[in-house]
């Protein structure tokens, strides 16, 4: 009998024993677990804004346009969500102007594109500076007198009558790199120069001072649309500019 009894309080340790153990793990478990959750949230924020970018581009139809690059639209996407978060651009601001400056200035390179309806409303050749290169951008300053176009973001002013007609402000945003924008006079106005004709004489769009000059024909139609603040980015592949600017390089949209 004792041997018995004996036996069933060895059951009895080894069954708590186990018991407490298995509690003790639950317990060291979730924290863990939280941990791991809080990650894959932390992960899901910082990815939001390229998922939504990701998104909004396959949304977009090119159909009768030229089809921007996926990579330079995020860059442009993830920029314009920072300018707004930190209060540059309006929050109901929905217009996100592109000048993709890698390509040859023969092409259709400026794209303004109503993010809120999903749709491209201009796709238009457009001009860089005189010493910024010849067919294709190669060189960019900051430096007034310099002749040359100037990357990064921009936010859009008021516009204004001057010597190369209908004009528009653009404000720089990346110290360093455009922020002497207003200083230079750095606008977007109509030029003759911006046009097939000119294309088929001399295998490339005439140069301005600097500016992003678009046709004659488009320049009031494309400022109308995008004047009083909304933003233009000015695109060429700088790697020392991309991982510089403070408008790409966020640790929370990293």
């Amino acid at each position: 009998m004792k041997k018995i009894l004996l036996a069933l309080v060895l059951v009895f340790i080894v069954a708590t024993s186990f018991y407490k153990n298995n509690m003790a793990m639950d317990l060291n478990s979730k924290p863990i677990l939280e941990a791991k959750l809080k990650n894959k949230s932390n992960a899901s924020m910082k990815n939001s804004v390229k998922v939504v970018g990701n998104e909004l581009y396959t949304s977009l139809s090119f159909v009768g346009f030229d089809t921007l690059n996926s990579e330079v639209f995020a860059k442009a996407f993830l920029g314009f969500q920072q300018l707004k978060k930190a209060g540059k651009l309006p929050e109901n601001s929905h217009l996100l102007t592109i000048c993709d400056f890698s390509l040859s200035s023969t092409k259709k390179r400026l794209w303004v594109i109503d993010l809120e309806n999903k749709k491209v409303l201009f796709n238009s050749l457009v001009a860089h500076g005189k010493n910024t290169g010849e067919e294709f951008a190669t060189a960019f300053s900051n430096t007034e007198s310099s002749y040359q176009s100037s990357l990064g973001f921009y936010v859009t002013e008021t516009t204004y009558n001057g010597s190369n007609g209908y004009s528009l402000k653009l404000l720089g945003m990346d110290a360093g790199y455009n922020d002497a924008a207003l200083q230079r006079a750095i606008v977007m106005h109509g030029a003759d120069y911006v046009s097939e004709d000119f294309i088929k004489s001399q295998k490339r769009i005439g140069r301005s001072w600097g500016c992003p000059a678009v046709p004659r024909a488009l320049a009031e139609p494309i400022i109308n649309t995008i004047k009083g603040k909304n933003c233009l980015f000015i695109y060429y592949p700088d790697q020392q500019y991309l991982s510089e600017s403070e408008w790409l390089k966020s640790e929370e949209f990293s």
